[in-house]
């Protein structure tokens, strides 16, 4: 805690005393000293009763307190050596200010305090503090890609380097604003790679044209136990492109691309050969991207040498290896017979038709007898295949 003592202009001699001290006080939480330094203001007659400014940096990951005794706050600016300011608001009595944002750690902070003594006079007073640097730093991946245009089903999604024990504070920290006021919410889970992950998906899909901005005010946010402190913002935005519902149909073997309710193409496929292992997943997969050829080896999804094979078209459905891809080698059965080790496989020409039209963050609607199971939340976006309330409740701040 730091106090700056603020006298009226006539008060020279005392107030002399002030201009070149170093303030002491307490501090917390591994901050360093605050270094602080007082300037008197001119107004006022001599002999006026001093104004002691408190200045309380408690540590990072805490508001900036400023407090005024003997007198009030007629501005504070809190800036850091970055050219960056911490807004806040003086309160009623205009005795207190506090700032809107934590303080962050590793960072030097300016606090400047224009005062009124109760006898009239005006005064200023000044300090600096350091908070101390953060010894983990927790990072954040993110999807969609700032400034893109995605399917109505494409949650936002961050995936944490480090755990995430104050989900509750972070979550606090994440803004989601729409151009429409979709209604929507934040829901936890462990990612598929095994680190913290949230996501935020409206209550159905998204309304075509949407602009969607997602200000995650993190920095000066601790993780918790093991994960450190987050150092920095992240902003993004983007736009929600046509209503397009890919539906798949395993029974019929069939799939139909729908835009704005009407469908615009259908044609045969074959999903995966019934079985634990090579049977597809059913429930709502969202396109997560389109990766051209690739090389599918089957050693990588656990099915030692069944396959390895160059696929073009390749899109992305699950974090499992689940893709929709030209599949020449199963023309004999499409439309006819599901005998995939798991895909989504069609004609070389469907599949191109497919992949020019369909965009990322488009819903698969995927049914069928023979499927294995619903797709897992975190296997790629299984968002949808909860119900509304079932995914409020994983908000850590229901």
């Amino acid at each position: 805690m730091r106090q700056i003592h603020v006298r009226p202009a006539a008060a020279a001699t005392a107030a002399a005393a002030l201009l070149t001290a170093a303030l002491t006080g307490c501090s917390s939480g591994g901050s360093t000293p605050a270094k602080a330094d007082a300037k008197v203001g001119g107004g006022g007659s001599g002999g006026g009763k001093a104004v002691t400014v408190t200045v309380t940096p408690r540590k990072a990951g805490e508001p900036v307190k400023v407090a005024a005794s003997g007198g009030t706050l007629a501005s504070v600016a809190v800036t850091d050596g970055h050219g960056g300011r911490l807004s806040g608001a003086v309160s009623h009595d205009r005795r207190t200010w506090t700032s809107d944002r934590n303080a962050a750690p590793g960072t030097t902070y300016t606090v400047k305090a224009a005062t009124r003594a109760e006898g009239g006079a005006a005064g200023n007073a000044k300090s600096t503090f350091t908070t101390a640097a953060a010894g983990l730093v927790n990072k954040v991946d993110w999807r969609p890609g700032d400034d893109t245009t995605v399917g109505v089903a494409q949650p936002i999604s961050l995936v944490f380097d480090r755990p995430v024990a104050n989900k509750a504070a972070v979550e606090k920290q994440l803004k989601v604003t729409t151009s429409n006021h979709t209604e929507g919410s934040w829901g936890w889970m462990k990612d598929w790679s095994g680190n913290d992950r949230v996501d935020w998906r409206p209550k159905e899909y998204w309304r075509p044209g949407t602009r969607v901005t997602l200000d995650a005010r993190l920095n000066g946010t601790d993780s918790g136990a093991g994960g450190g402190w987050f150092v920095r913002d992240y902003k993004l935005g983007f736009t929600v492109g046509a209503r397009q519902v890919v539906k798949v149909d395993l029974d019929s073997k069939r799939l139909t691309l729908e835009r704005d309710g009407k469908a615009v193409k259908t044609f045969p496929v074959s999903g995966g050969t019934p079985g634990a292992d090579t049977g597809s997943w059913r429930g709502t997969e969202v396109l997560m991207a389109k990766e051209g050829t690739i090389r599918m080896n089957s050693e990588t999804v656990g099915l030692g040498n069944a396959y390895d094979e160059t696929v073009d078209y390749s899109m992305r459905l699950t974090w499992s290896g689940t893709y929709a891809h030209a599949a020449p080698w199963n023309a004999a059965y499409f439309g006819k017979a599901n005998r995939s080790h798991g895909c989504i496989g069609m004609s070389d020409a469907n599949a191109a038709w497919l992949y020019e039209h369909a965009r990322v963050g488009d819903p698969f609607e995927v049914k069928g007898a023979e499927t294995k199971g619903q797709v897992a939340l975190n296997n790629g976006f299984g968002d949808w295949n909860v119900g509304w309330d079932e995914w409020r409740a994983k908000s850590a701040l229901r």
